[in-house]
């Protein structure tokens, strides 16, 4: 079993700790350069993956998937930060100055706290959050460190993969949609999607998800993508 990090931003990992969201897709490395009226399929090899007849370029042998097999860990990397005084020196949750390092301050992390009418920018502390320690009307000042830069010390979410194929990127069905958080439909909804063309609101979500990280361009191309199944442990 290996592990892995991954980044997922605040409303991807709302919709994990939601239990919305048990799928990810990723943009292949490999692509397969196919010609006009080429028909492109693939072979799979347990879960390694080939384009067959593809010998257009140098995408011809097997490729495994970067995030792992099934059985393998991910673990969440998301927008955090660190408590401190007002020196900037680390502290945990009674304010105690720590001077070992950073592995035992108090962590917040941003897609668990929220700004509230009248507070003026500071973000408000969840009182009670497996996370941490109770606490009451707790409010943060200060810099979002990025998920880039989440040590795995500090990661709380584990995820164990439970599947993994590959796709294009536009065969995404209304349930895989679903399953990668889009919020529940509504029929209104859907009729305004289907203007939009897409068949219901779950894909239109998706669809607009991929594009606002993407953009529009990369989701009209269709490419390749892994799609990786998890739950969380």
């Amino acid at each position: 079993m290996k592990e892995r990090g991954i980044i997922f931003n605040s409303e991807m990992v709302r919709a994990i700790l939601d239990g919305r969201k048990t799928q990810t897709r990723r943009i292949m490395n490999n692509q397969p350069c196919t010609l006009s009226g080429e028909t492109i399929s693939v072979l799979q090899d347990d879960f390694n993956f080939r384009w067959a007849g593809d010998l257009h370029n140098d995408t011809s042998g097997w490729f495994p998937c970067p995030l792992g097999n099934v059985g393998d860990r991910i673990w969440v990397r998301e927008t955090f930060a660190l408590l401190g005084n007002e020196d900037g020196v680390c502290v945990d949750w009674n304010d105690n100055i720590l001077k070992a390092g950073e592995e035992q301050a108090a962590i917040i992390y941003k897609a668990s706290c929220e700004k509230k009418d009248g507070d003026y920018g500071l973000w408000s502390i969840p009182d009670d959050a497996d996370w941490k320690p109770h606490t009451d009307n707790r409010k943060y000042e200060g810099a979002w460190r990025p998920s880039i830069h989440m040590p795995r010390w500090a990661s709380r979410i584990t995820l164990e993969i439970t599947d993994v194929r590959v796709e294009r990127l536009n065969d995404i069905s209304r349930s895989d949609a679903i399953a990668e958080g889009a919020p529940p439909s509504h029929p209104t909804i859907d009729a305004i999607s289907r203007e939009c063309g897409f068949p219901d609101f779950p894909r239109s979500w998706f669809g607009q998800t991929w594009w606002h990280i993407y953009g529009k361009k990369n989701w009209q191309d269709n490419p390749w993508v892994w799609v990786i199944e998890f739950k969380r442990i």
